[in-house]
């Protein structure tokens, strides 16, 4: 099926993409995709770069007739989010993603499609490779690990690029352009507990939840989606309303930037109590199936018999559950200067607990930084009380919105020429580099743009393709139009 996305308009660009998408690019992993870029530039007799940290730059001269523009760098970054379906057999570090064409949609046989960012990734490709687009000198970037800590534009070599210009090609609506982006931080809290045996008179059962959408933690974070760890952990408390739980085990989600899918977790309790415990469950289960009916239609939860270990003993278990139950999840404040913006949000991202050892990972994002404190202080608030040991990680700038921009106003000028109607000027609550690019290169004129991506960070990840062909149409007519020196 890979084989229908090559015959997609504009061809260039989706063989490409169909190229990037046969080399495994897991985040932290980006040695393969990092030689394959080398070697493309390679074949086409253009100047490569990597830095100390592992980004790959191309160079490209202009066109003819285009030498007196502003140099643009194109950027966009190389790996991308690995989640697939828990019945889907796939291993992300040796496999080529399986792509399908649905209509108008180009998605993968349940697993992420890597269009975010793989499609920018191949628009610049198909740029560099073209032999009759008109464009200025051309500085092409490739980030790595974007997706798990932006560790390549951070350690970004503050030399190599000269451009004046930077086109961001990692946004995922085709009626906007960002000028704007949150910044975020990594929360992770953890903590050793003693465990204890308990006798034949108790019962163990595991609950299950699957079946939510999941999505980007920035972008989808507003719309309500059903977080997997709150809702066993809801159910959980349910059960212990009626009697002493003692948790044994909880693993859900997987990824800081992808809201969870999927929770498990196993609990034990006494014999007598199983009556009464089981229809709290069932009420609870009830309700949240209710509440979740239109925008979680394949939520499943299910109870079902366990095999018994040690466990948590009933204090540090109810303590635990009402943590989880405590930190903030979804959003925290929108921006009162920006229309329908999130300023600042939590992701309650990955619990794990086995053997009494527990981490709990958020993810924590805010547009002003003073707020990103605050939130940062809630987070860790809730850990602490509950003798967590917290660690801060992975910080990185928010991008300042800049009204002033040149190459915002042809962008704008540009979008309604083409197609009747002005964009969206917006900043959003994912986390760009250009923030992070801007400090290293603070005199970058930056704007951000992409084609129509759903479900990114989810296996239900899709990308439109009359989306990607009004992108690339989009992108030619920038570069053709990039002011004068």
């Amino acid at each position: 099926m890979s084989e229908l996305v090559r015959s997609l308009e504009p061809l260039t660009l989706w063989n490409h993409f169909a190229d990037l998408n046969a080399v495994p690019r897991p985040s932290k992993k980006e040695e393969r995709i990092r030689q394959f870029m080398v070697d493309f530039a390679k074949t086409l007799n253009l100047v490569v770069l990597q830095d100390d940290i592992g980004n790959v730059i191309i160079k490209k001269p202009a066109s003819p007739g285009m030498e007196d523009r502003k140099t643009v760098i194109l950027q966009s970054h190389l790996d991308m989010v690995h989640q697939k379906n828990n019945d889907t057999q796939f291993d992300f570090d040796t496999q080529g993603i399986e792509m399908e064409v649905k209509t108008d949609r180009v998605t993968a046989k349940g697993t992420t499609l890597g269009a975010d960012n793989g499609i920018g990734v191949a628009a610049i490709m198909a740029i560099l490779s073209s032999r009759n687009v008109a464009h200025p000198p051309i500085e092409a970037l490739f980030t790595i690990d974007e997706e798990t800590g932006m560790t390549g534009a951070k350690q970004l070599d503050k030399t190599i690029l000269t451009g004046q210009i930077l086109l961001n090609l990692d946004t995922e609506e085709d009626d906007e352009i960002d000028i704007g982006c949150a910044g975020g931080i990594d929360i992770t809290g953890t903590k050793t507990y003693t465990l204890e045996s308990l006798d034949s008179d108790f019962v163990t059962k595991k609950l299950t939840v699957k079946g939510l959408k999941g999505g980007h933690s920035g972008m989808d974070i507003h719309k309500g989606l059903g977080n997997a760890n709150k809702i066993i952990t809801r159910l959980m408390d349910a059960m212990q309303k009626k009697g002493v739980v003692h948790l044994q085990e909880f693993q859900g989600g997987s990824l800081r930037n992808a809201i969870p899918r999927e929770a498990v977790s196993v609990v034990r309790f006494r014999e007598s109590e199983l009556e009464n415990i089981m229809a709290s469950f069932e009420r609870c289960k009830s309700a949240i199936e209710k509440e979740y009916q239109s925008l979680e239609p394949n939520l499943s939860i299910s109870i079902e018999d366990a095999a018994s270990k040690e466990v948590l003993n009933g204090e540090d278990s109810k303590h635990l559950i009402y943590m989880i139950l405590g930190i903030q999840n979804g959003v925290y404040r929108w921006s009162p200067d920006f229309e329908d913006l999130v300023e600042a949000s939590n992701n309650l991202a990955r619990i794990q607990l086995s053997d009494g050892q527990l981490e709990v990972a958020c993810l924590t994002r805010s547009s002003v930084e003073s707020v990103k404190d605050d939130l940062k202080a809630t987070v860790r608030g809730v850990m602490e009380l509950n003798d967590l040991d917290v660690v801060f990680s992975g910080d990185y700038p928010g991008w300042e919105p800049r009204q002033d921009s040149e190459i915002l106003n042809v962008a704008t000028s540009i979008y309604t020429d083409l197609f009747t109607q002005e964009p969206r000027v917006v900043a959003c609550h994912a986390g760009l580099e250009c923030g992070i690019l801007g400090e290293r290169y603070p005199d970058l004129d930056m704007i951000s743009f992409g084609p129509n991506i759903r479900g990114a960070h989810s296996p239900d990840e899709y990308v439109e393709i009359r989306s990607v062909q009004k992108f690339w149409k989009y992108l030619l007519e920038i570069l053709k139009n990039v002011p004068k020196i």
